[in-house]
Formats: C-alpha cells, structure tokens, sequence
C-alpha cells in the first residue's frame, strides 16, 4: 500500500512517526504532566467566595448545581420552586452544563454525601468537599480540553503548518500552560476547560477535514457555555463558504444542520414536551435583567462610560439594539472573508476576531469572557508570537481586580512569570511573523507596559481616594482596552491581506 501524501505534498506517514517516536511522545507527555502539575498547584490557592456568606461565590454555584441535579428532576432544574430557590444560584448556564453538574454530584455523593445534600449543604467548605470539587476540574480538563489540544496540534502540523517539526513542543505548552484559563478554572474555579476543549476539538476536525464531527463538536461547546456563541460566526461563515464550494453545496448545507439539529433536540430533549419548560431555560440563559455591564470589564461599552453614560441616556431595550448592531459590524468582516474564501488560517483568524467582537461590543460581558478571543490566540501562537505574548499579558491584567478580590495574587504572578520563562524558551517562536511598529506606537506601548506594571503594585499597596474608590481598576480597564482594540484592528487587518494574498495566488494560477 502507498504512503499517504497530505494536499500540501507532506509526507503524513513522516510525520505521524516523528509525533509518535519516543523522544517527542516523553516531550508530549511531560508537558502535559508539567501542565496538569501547575494546575494541581493553582487548586491549593482560595477560590471565588471562600469564606464569604450569604451567598459565596463562583465555588458555591458551581456545588449548588450539583446539589440541585442530583436531587431534584431533570424538569426541575430551571423551575423556580421551595427546593430549587433560583435566588440562589440558580442555574443559568444550558443543559449540558447541568448534565455535567449531575454527574460530578455522583462522584461527590458517593465520597461525601454532606457536600451535596439537599439544604443542609449550602456554603460547604469542608477539606474533603474541596478536595472533591478540585478534583472534578482537573479531571475535566485531563478528559476534555487535553486531548482536543493534542489533536490540534497534530492536525495543525499535517496540515496549515505544512509538516513543519520546528516549535511544536513550544505551542503544546504554550497552550496547556495558559495562565488566564488556569486561574479562571483552577484558581477562581470554573469549567471553562469543557466548552473550549469542544471548541479546540471542533477546530480539529474542521482541519481534518470532518465538518460533521466538527459541528457535533461546536454544538456540545454550545450547550455546556452559551458564551460559545462568540465563536458560532467564524464556524458558520467558514462552514457555509465551504459548502458553497462544493457540487452540490444544498446537500452539504443540509447534512451540517440536521447534525447540529440533532445535537441540540438529543440534549435539550427533557424540555422540549413544552413551550413553557423551554422557555425557563431560555430566559435563564439570557441575563438581560442584569443591564449592559457589570464591574469594570475592559470592553466598549463599560469603558466609554466614563465619558457617555449609556444607562441613563437609553433604556435597557435601546441598549439591547445598539449592542446587536455594533457586535454584528464587529463581526461581518471576518465573516465576509470566510464566506467568499474559507481557509484553514483565515478560519483561526475569524475565531478571534469574532470573538473579539462579542467581547468589546456584546450585552452582558464579565471579565472572564476574555478567555474566548484568547483560545484562538493561543492556537494561533506560533503565526504571531508577539502578539500572544502581548494578548496574554493584557488579559491577564484586565482580570486582575477580580483574582485580586480572590487571593489569587500569589499565582497570579508565578504563572505570568511561568508564562514569560516559556515564551523565552530555546527553540519556541520559531516561524512566527515580526510585527512592524513605527517608532511613536513603541514609545506609546511601552509607556503603556510601564504603567501596567506600576499598577500591579499601586493596586495592591494604595488606597484610592474617597471621592473616586473605583479610580485604580478604572484605570485598568482603560489600558487593557486600548491594547484590545489595537489587537482587534491589527487581527482583522491580517484577515483581510489574507484574503487579499488568496485572491492573487487563484488570479496567478488563472494565468498560468
């Protein structure tokens, strides 16, 4: 039998045995060891609301749910009633999600019944209950967002990297050693790990050529996370521009939406036998009632409310529009790319500049969201080193008051200093493309690290003035804005040549 031969002329079976030989799967295997190791680190740290009555925090949600799920009905679960008190944590995230939480109150129940006993468990902060409820991320991510990541990287390197050998272990760890969703899931404590390990996988198979894995993929991110939602025009635009480049793109179009249809009534199914039941879950997915923003989250509109005061000046419905309107503009450029001329890299570009959009122009964005724009960065690290390294040091700050408010100081600092020993590595960054800069936006970006860099230190030694108590985490969300901007402009600028540069190579092939 012959040896497969991959579209760009690599030799895949040349490949597949330098990914597999034993010196690269020991390097593989000790990332991921080292990774889940930073991660087991981070857990020993408070997490979000500890020790913090009423209501707690993020932790506390998070073993409620279980609670809820495991004894309570299916039915039950989105229904305000006396033993689901939607008040108090109530579900609002979809039903995967809850499937999810159903499953890690087994695990609880079996270990330690107290921590998800019906009542009597609220705001447990017992060592073993900790323990567990650590325990369920880590295996989350083990399970979900590791192996998406390894199947990245071996398509991307068969595939748009064109064989290339050269800074693969360096994007590995770059990926699994990613400071911002470390701290989120294992710090603050969260499971982003699940919804953007289908998104990685989705991305996958997308580049192996699976579309209909890849929307399967995509459909359970949608489902666990409704923020997912940042990435569904990059997946659409991409998806239907393939299709429509095929003989017979209705068929095509068809196959794609009965599987994500498919997806969607197998998971939704315990509430679909009414309108109201669905309904429920709808509108507890939808947090409109809580207004445009909240804190101080590093995106438009939050940070031109210091000068134009939204709220006041247009009503909850207004604003609602006005942030369809600016996330759809946000998002029709990249969209437009891939519709006319999908490509594998184009796609990668699409995932963030869509998902930037969301972030700086959507309703209801907290600060944790920057995870979504960060995942497609981190996948495209070795295209743009400079610009991951700079995204990641942005991000990290822009969610700095809050892992402040949840003692995460001390890994806060390690895992950016982790972050910058790899990124400096021997041998990583290899291929990546230099960005040009005139001398003044130097000057003005290095003033601006500077004044990043005092602020972590202001922030945490100096009291702001009575008159202006907010001032320190005001002056944040500006400086990471302005970084977020010029990112997103730059990004969409690199889509757009890049559809330029298709656009001349078919012209080329044409004339020859």
């Amino acid at each position: 039998m012959g040896r497969k031969v991959l579209k760009n002329g690599v030799d895949k079976c040349d490949v597949w045995w330098w990914l597999t030989n034993g010196s690269c799967a020991v390097s593989f295997l000790c990332i991921a060891i080292f990774a889940l190791l930073v991660r087991v680190g981070v857990s020993f740290h408070p997490y979000s609301g500890a020790g913090d009555p009423p209501k707690y925090g993020d932790y506390e949600a998070q073993r409620h749910w279980m609670e809820i799920t495991l004894n309570t009905a299916t039915r039950e679960w989105y229904h305000n009633s006396t033993t689901n008190d939607l008040l108090y944590w109530g579900l609002d995230y979809p039903p995967l999600t809850a499937y999810q939480s159903y499953v890690h109150a087994l695990v609880l129940n079996y270990f330690h019944p107290d921590s998800v006993s019906l009542f009597t468990s609220r705001g447990h902060e017992s060592p073993l209950g900790k323990l567990l409820m650590r325990w369920t991320v880590l295996s989350a991510d083990a399970l979900i967002f590791f192996p998406a990541v390894l199947c990245f990287i071996w398509v991307y390197y068969t595939g748009c990297r064109s064989g290339r050998k050269e800074g693969i272990s360096w994007h590995l760890a770059m990926i699994l050693v990613s400071p911002c969703l470390i701290l989120i899931d294992h710090g603050h404590f969260q499971y982003n790990c699940i919804s953007l390990g289908f998104t990685v996988g989705a991305v996958a198979a997308i580049f192996s050529e699976n579309d209909l894995v890849a929307c399967f993929l995509f459909s359970l991110a949608l489902n666990h996370k409704q923020m997912s939602l940042y990435f569904a025009p990059a997946f659409f635009s991409h998806l239907l521009g393939k299709c429509f480049k095929r003989r017979y793109p209705l068929l095509e179009v068809s196959k794609l939406g009965l599987t994500v249809m498919g997806t969607f009534i197998l998971i939704w199914w315990p509430y679909l036998y009414s309108t109201e039941a669905f309904m429920e879950v709808i509108f507890r997915l939808a947090p409109f009632e809580r207004g445009l923003f909240e804190d101080y989250v590093a995106n438009f509109w939050c940070t031109t409310s210091v000068l134009i005061k939204w709220k006041k000046l247009f009503t909850a419905q207004s604003l609602k529009l006005l942030s369809l309107i600016a996330t759809v503009l946000g998002i029709l450029p990249s969209m437009a790319q891939q519709l006319t001329s999908p490509s594998d890299q184009g796609f990668l570009y699409a995932l963030l500049n869509g998902s930037f959009a969301f972030y700086l122009f959507s309703f209801q964005v907290h600060e944790k969201s920057i995870l979504l724009p960060l995942l497609p960065a981190s996948l495209l690290a070795l295209e743009e080193p400079l610009l991951f390294k700079w995204f990641t040091f942005y991000a990290m700050f822009s969610m700095y008051p809050l892992l402040c408010r949840d003692h995460l100081i001390l890994p806060y600092m390690a895992l950016l200093a982790l972050f910058l020993l790899i990124y400096y590595s021997p041998g990583g960054r290899q291929g990546g493309r230099e960005v040009y800069l005139p001398i003044w936006a130097r000057f003005v970006m290095s003033l601006l690290l500077l004044c990043s860099v005092l602020l972590h230190f202001v922030y945490l030694t100096f009291q702001p003035p009575e008159k202006y108590p907010f001032i320190f985490e005001a002056l944040i969300m500006l400086i990471c804005f302005s970084q977020f901007v010029f990112i997103t402009v730059y990004t969409n600028t690199k889509q757009l040549r890049l559809l330029n540069s298709l656009t001349w190579v078919k012209k080329e092939k044409k004339l020859v």
